[in-house]
């Protein structure tokens, strides 16, 4: 955002707008319980998460604690880990900006949304998923339940504070061996309209957040996320090893690779609540199926599109 005299962002128009951090999603594992079945480093390939999820049921361990009940249905997160590993993250986006003609039932997410119901049958999420909210998946994955979490890297502070080189992080690994790797990744992002009434005091609290030394080293240490702004900008170091060194180091993978999403829950005002939750609690349940799930969630995206 460029700033004019007393801090009042320049130019005309009705929205300025900037974007103070980018978050970055995918996979949180406990390591105590990684190294019980055998894990010395993140898989690879999709097939050898696979691996380990069998492992740790054979084990008798949790493969994955997720959350699914209420209103927001956790699985899109796995779900959308695994339209990455089998396509590119291109098509996805055209559907979450609502590209004309974009749709969401795709032969590759196709065999995501497959790959998610073998998960479901094979019982690789927790038996109550559909009864379990955000913070009791936090809870029970922080007390040692479960060896793993799909989840974002505002958690990053809280777990290496609460599991202190107890837990880590990778992105989610391609179909293909050598593929290019994709997430969930998006700036959060402010406007100020240009008719603000306390503009000159939003703008200088927008540019305070993306410049200052003591700004940025929250958004690191409690957000875990990478702070935007100048390029030049300080960077606060971090401690190596921690749950927040590696999501900052899955973002710049993530950059290299151009594999940047946004979530495709935001795709419309209520396609999280009408269409992907109560079908994936549907999944979990054995009363929808992965094409069904595509084809109910892309005629509410569109229903929503016309109205």
């Amino acid at each position: 955002m460029r700033l004019g005299e007393g801090g009042r962002p320049r130019g005309e128009g009705s929205l300025y707008a900037m974007g103070l951090n980018f978050s970055m999603t995918g996979i949180f594992y406990n390591t105590e319980l990684a190294e019980q079945i055998g894990m010395t480093e993140p898989p690879q390939t999709l097939a050898e998460l696979d691996d380990l999820l069998a492992k740790a049921k054979a084990a008798g361990i949790v493969p994955i604690q997720q959350f699914n009940g209420g209103a927001t249905g956790g699985l899109a997160f796995p779900l959308q880990n695994l339209m990455a590993a089998y396509g590119p993250p291109g098509p996805i986006n055209d559907w979450i900006f609502q590209k004309p003609g974009a749709t969401i039932d795709t032969p590759t997410n196709l065999k995501a949304a497959e790959h998610l119901a073998e998960w479901i049958e094979k019982g690789y999420f927790v038996k109550d998923a559909n009864a379990i909210d955000y913070a009791k998946m936090m809870s029970r994955f922080i007390d040692g339940d479960g060896l793993l979490i799909f989840d974002g890297d505002w958690e990053s502070g809280n777990l290496d504070k609460q599991m202190p080189g107890k837990a880590g992080f990778f992105l989610m690994p391609p179909a293909e061996e050598g593929g290019a790797r994709a997430a969930m990744s998006a700036p959060l992002t402010y406007g100020i309209a240009e008719r603000a009434e306390n503009a000159d005091c939003a703008a200088f609290f927008l540019n305070w957040v993306a410049t200052d030394e003591t700004a940025r080293r929250i958004t690191v240490e409690v957000g875990g996320s990478h702070p935007m702004g100048p390029a030049d900008a300080y960077m606060p170091p971090v401690k190596e090893g921690s749950v927040t060194a590696a999501t900052l180091a899955a973002g710049a993978t993530i950059a290299e690779d151009n594999g940047a999403m946004d979530f495709i829950a935001n795709a419309t005002g209520s396609i999280y609540a009408k269409g992907w939750t109560p079908n994936l609690q549907k999944m979990v349940a054995g009363e929808q199926t992965p094409k069904g799930l595509l084809e109910t969630v892309q005629r509410q995206y569109e229903s929503e599109l016309e109205n």
